[in-house]
């Protein structure tokens, strides 16, 4: 049987499977900015600024503006092609019509790790958080129960239990996690602003000197880190086919959430080294420990209890993102068909989100954060490097498509959002780089035993061929 690698969707496909979708079309463009900002503010700012303050120093704020850069640029590449093609499945849709089917696959096989151990991730630092406000209340867990076994404990209980909890409320339907979100958003930027106030008076000039100790190759180290606390928007356009007016409201929410979101990071990253030398910045519970060193105890409790709600929201959104992923391959034939059936009365695709949200538990419950850290950022840099790549080639070769929003600069603006992505990954470490090509081999292997031999797309491929010769 006779194959092709490179088949293309045309747009007139993706548009007929949005409008056939039974999902509800219930998104603003607030909601939007409201799912990337609880996407976005979790346990980067949380967790990840302290990090990379012990990579970068107080030049960590650099690796902020660097990192919030980059992901400007590549929000501006999002917003073209979700304007262009409002349906479910982010980049892995909008590869299928710019490369074909074996890039679509590749990326959408990266966005499981993206979204997956990201989510996991996510959970680890909750727990680390959770853990450290009781005890603060003088309750002490069993550290063999709240730590990974890479990290000397058996599980990580708390982060497998939020995992499932936050599963479960996926599964009751979009409208009911969005308006749950966009409350936690209200709370988590309270909290950080909560933090902001009270640190801005105990910011010392002195720990900024020397500002980059490290040098600049320490702050490019820091943002490889630092980028992972701004992942997150991209899931924005996966939402697009459930979006009222996905061609008006995905790029406002883009960039009213990427807006939000560097204000405040910057703002903490200042707050945080200025008021602990960067060397004794808590790695797993750095700004409530900040103000705890002050004896704002009161405070630093506040600040937990809001990273502990608020990372529930970016949850959610990370967990969501996944779950349309795998619905929208599923759709194609290049996974399971189980994966893309929708429960009747929820209205959600509910096989895949139980099979997302027992993974993603299973690898909080068994990774360290770092090693999840740094895997989620190769695989998203990657990603965003596709898309950069698709907004030039489609240009060229579809230069008759509708394009609501449109990147100013083409190809420069692409092709610096590339260079930066790239130049990220070159900072991150050679075993981050084999594990993510041990899943892209993995990855390969499903697509040409599976996948290739249940694809719609060579399915229609096949019959023409037929008609063809008879």
């Amino acid at each position: 049987m006779k194959y092709n690698f490179w088949l293309t969707k045309s747009p007139s496909q993706l548009q007929d499977a949005s409008e056939k979708t039974e999902l509800r079309k219930t998104l603003r463009a607030i909601d939007l900015a409201a799912l990337g900002i609880g996407s976005v503010v979790g346990t980067g700012i949380f967790v990840a600024t302290g990090q990379g303050a012990h990579l970068a120093g107080p030049g960590v704020l650099l690796s902020f503006i660097i990192a919030a850069i980059t992901s400007g640029f590549c929000a501006l590449t999002y917003s073209e092609l979700a304007c262009m093609f409002p349906v479910a499945g982010s980049t892995y849709s909008y590869a299928y019509v710019a490369f074909g089917e074996l890039i679509a696959w590749i990326i959408g096989w990266d966005l499981m790790l993206e979204y997956m151990v990201s989510a996991s991730a996510v959970a680890s630092g909750w727990s680390s958080t959770f853990v450290g406000l009781l005890e603060t209340a003088g309750i002490k867990l069993p550290k063999a129960l709240v730590t990974a076994p890479l990290a000397g404990g058996i599980i990580d209980l708390p982060a497998i239990l939020i995992v499932l909890a936050i599963t479960w409320i996926l599964y009751l339907g979009i409208r009911e996690s969005s308006t749950t979100n966009n409350i936690i958003v209200v709370i988590k930027i309270a909290v950080i602003l909560l933090f902001v106030f009270l640190g801005f008076s105990k910011v010392d000039l002195a720990n900024f000197r020397p500002f980059a100790p490290f040098g600049w190759k320490g702050i490019m180290s820091g943002a490889a880190i630092i980028f992972f606390a701004y992942i997150g928007f991209d899931a924005v356009s996966t939402a697009a086919e459930e979006t009222r007016n996905p061609k008006r409201d995905v790029p406002l929410g883009l960039m009213l959430c990427l807006a939000v979101v560097i204000l405040l990071y910057v703002s903490v990253a200042f707050v945080l080294t200025g008021m602990v030398p960067f060397k004794e910045i808590d790695l797993e519970n750095a700004l409530p420990a900040a103000l705890a060193r002050y004896g704002i105890r009161w405070g630093g409790a506040l600040v937990a209890t809001g990273a502990i709600v608020g990372m529930i929201s970016t949850l959610i959104i990370t967990i969501y993102g996944q779950v349309r992923i795998f619905m929208v391959m599923a759709r194609d034939g290049l996974l399971p068909a189980s994966f893309s059936r929708i429960h009747p009365a929820h209205k959600t695709p509910h096989i895949c989100t139980w099979i997302t949200g027992i993974v993603t538990a299973f690898i909080a419950g068994v990774l360290p954060l770092s090693m999840i850290i740094d895997l989620v950022n190769i695989g998203t840099l990657f990603a965003f490097i596709i898309v950069s790549l698709g907004v030039i080639i489609l240009r060229k070769t579809r230069p008759d498509l509708e394009r609501r929003f449109r990147v100013p600069g083409v190809p420069f603006t692409p092709l610096i959002t590339i260079a930066f992505c790239f130049y990220l990954i070159a900072s991150l470490h050679l075993t981050t780089w084999l594990r993510f090509a041990g899943w892209i081999t993995a990855g390969l292997f499903i697509y040409f035993f599976y996948g290739l031999r249940h694809s719609q797309l060579q399915r229609e491929y096949q019959m023409n061929l037929s008609h063809s010769k008879k």
